[in-house]
């Protein structure tokens, strides 16, 4: 009969790693540790929790004994080796640094800081990195609001450089992803001529290598004339300016978006009237101000407008990209280069073909090559803008939206859903209204999308009225009378309207998961979608939809119905068929 194997007992195995922990601290050596640990019954899991209780637990007993900070860096130091041996989880040193800096007074709390700095290489391993990175963030973060920023400068700044080696640029913690200001950062300066100090300059005996930015006075100082013109209106305008930078919102009211663009076109001309003092100049005086010359040398630093625009635009881009890493992996090529045939250039196929074509090698490539001589006109090609103007799309519902024509609220356009739905989407693309934030809240769409139509009639220019003609009215009863005698296979290639939409989509419901595919939907639009409302078959209609603004004209039933047969949805698909037929 065999022996009935021994069951892990937690109160034994905490202590016998204790016991190990102070053996291993008094020898310097981490065996104890990995013979307790290979000795004791037991699952891997439970024996890493037991050992990470016992490395609290020791170093608790060293905080209250008031033990040296030599001895709670050793207890740290074999938690790093532990899980470097694999017998701890990977946060336990972290978790024990953080008991340490909460429980030492800040004196003792530089000897730790400086044992973590030295150890950045290990934090940023694979190892540590993704278990501790959070750790580490909230214990300095911790530690900046205990410290004075005036008595410990050199502690904060020490903790501010340890963070910028720690993390990457692209880290997501030490960016403003959501662009909020800091509306506390007011900049006072003068806004009346008769108060400003400019053109005055003040004269003081100051200890020798004491230097005052020309503008700064003190109170008891006599002021005198200075011999350097200042243009008050310059002044004020650049001052302006800031209260722009520190609260870009307001740049959506007319008034002060107007005031903005005067103001930084003429501060910017002021700075591009000044030209760059060129380096021989620079060198001759410095040489001037070195044999004891009287005129004292201040170099400009004034850079192009045009490059700090430039500047903003690319960490915009960068941002709105989702913050990309400026590190790049290279790719491990082992195999050997193989040398590359230098290609035919483009102009060498010119004159060869009819009407001097550029032949690609395929008739129909050939074709769509030579659509367009120049492929950049081409991309610029009004026909290829498939989104409605604001003045298009949203004409219906300004009608609807003025009192005289007194149109009931469950016929006006903005109650309908799929309507409401694509109107949301074009405001994100073309509206300003859509982000700038507002204090009003709405229960519902409609609601806020006829106060937006409200805005937008405020706006846009009238829709002009037209005038129907006879010939008009002869168009009209000659296309009804083609719509009468059309044939059902006519209409099935007609693209799909709302009320059909709305219809299926209840039909479908639970199963438009399935189509999804099928209807060449990616992965990221479905968990949007699903994200979206948990209710079946809004989700659905959402869903087709998508679909619809994807496709376009495209969007018919003949194409609903080929890929609800290719999905497996055949009974669906035969009765979107008779609803289509009947309605025909």
């Amino acid at each position: 009969m065999s022996p009935t194997p021994q069951l892990f007992s937690l109160p034994e195995a905490r202590t016998r790693f204790t016991k190990s922990t102070r053996e291993a601290l008094n020898n310097k050596n981490i065996k104890p540790l990995l013979n307790t640990f290979s000795q004791l019954p037991g699952s891997e899991n439970e024996k890493k929790c037991t050992l990470d209780q016992a490395f609290r637990g020791v170093l608790e007993e060293e905080i209250i004994n008031h033990s040296s900070c030599e001895n709670v860096l050793a207890i740290i130091s074999l938690a790093i080796g532990g899980v470097t041996e694999g017998i701890c989880t990977a946060s336990t040193p972290f978790v024990l640094l953080g008991d340490v800096l909460d429980c030492l007074p800040l004196d003792q709390c530089d000897t730790i800081f400086t044992f973590v700095e030295k150890n950045v290489a290990t934090w940023k391993s694979n190892t540590f990195y993704s278990a501790g990175k959070n750790y580490l963030l909230r214990m300095c973060n911790d530690l900046l609001r205990r410290l004075s920023k005036s008595q410990n400068t050199v502690f904060c700044g020490r903790i501010q450089l340890f963070l910028a080696r720690l993390f990457p640029l692209s880290e997501k913690s030490g960016l403003n992803l959501q662009s909020q200001f800091n509306l506390e950062n007011v900049t006072v300066f003068n806004t009346n001529e008769q108060e400003s100090t400019l053109g005055q300059k003040h004269t003081e005996d100051r200890e020798e290598g004491m230097d005052v930015e020309e503008g700064e006075m003190g109170d008891d100082e006599a002021p005198t004339t200075c011999s350097i013109p200042i243009d008050y209106n310059l002044y004020r305008k650049f001052w302006s300016l800031q209260d722009y930078f520190r609260n870009p919102v307001q740049c959506y009211e007319k008034i002060s978006w107007k005031t903005f663009l005067k103001y930084s076109e003429e501060v910017l001309a002021v700075f591009k009237s000044y030209k760059l003092d060129d380096t021989q100049a620079s060198r001759k005086k410095m040489e001037e101000l070195k044999t004891g010359g009287e005129h004292v040398y201040f170099a400009k630093f004034l850079t192009s407008e045009k490059h700090i625009l430039n500047t903003e635009e690319n960490w915009n881009s960068w941002k709105n990209e989702g913050c990309p890493s400026f590190v790049k992996e290279r790719t491990s090529d082992t195999k050997p280069t193989r040398v590359v045939r230098k290609r035919t250039a483009p102009e060498d196929f010119l004159g060869k073909g009819p009407n001097k074509k550029i032949l690609m090698g395929n008739e129909e490539l050939t074709r769509l090559w030579n659509l367009c001589p120049d492929n950049m006109e081409a991309c610029k090609s009004e026909t290829r803008e498939y989104m409605p103007t604001l003045e298009e799309f949203f004409e219906e519902a300004i009608e609807q939206a003025d009192p005289e024509n007194m149109v009931e609220n469950e016929y006006k356009a903005v109650n309908n859903s799929n309507y409401g739905w694509r109107a949301l989407r074009l405001l994100a693309r073309r509206s300003p209204h859509f982000f700038q934030p507002t204090n009003q809240q709405f229960k519902s769409l409609p609601e806020y999308l006829e106060n937006m139509v409200i805005k937008l009639a405020k706006e846009l220019p009238p829709p002009s009225e037209e005038i129907k003609t006879g010939e008009d009215e002869d168009e009209e009863d000659n296309d009804a009378l083609l719509k009468e005698n059309e044939s059902p296979d006519v209409r099935r290639d007609k693209p799909v309207t709302g009320e059909q939409i709305e219809v299926f989509a209840n039909k479908l419901g639970e199963q438009w998961k399935i189509l999804a595919p099928y209807l060449e939907m990616k992965d990221s639009e479905i968990r949007q979608i699903e994200c979206d409302s948990e209710d079946m078959k809004m989700r659905a209609k959402q869903l087709l939809v998508a679909w619809q603004d994807q496709e376009g004209v495209h969007a018919t039933p003949e194409n609903l119905i080929n890929a609800l047969n290719k999905s497996g949805l055949s009974d669906l698909a035969e009765s979107l068929t008779n609803d289509n037929e009947t309605n025909s």
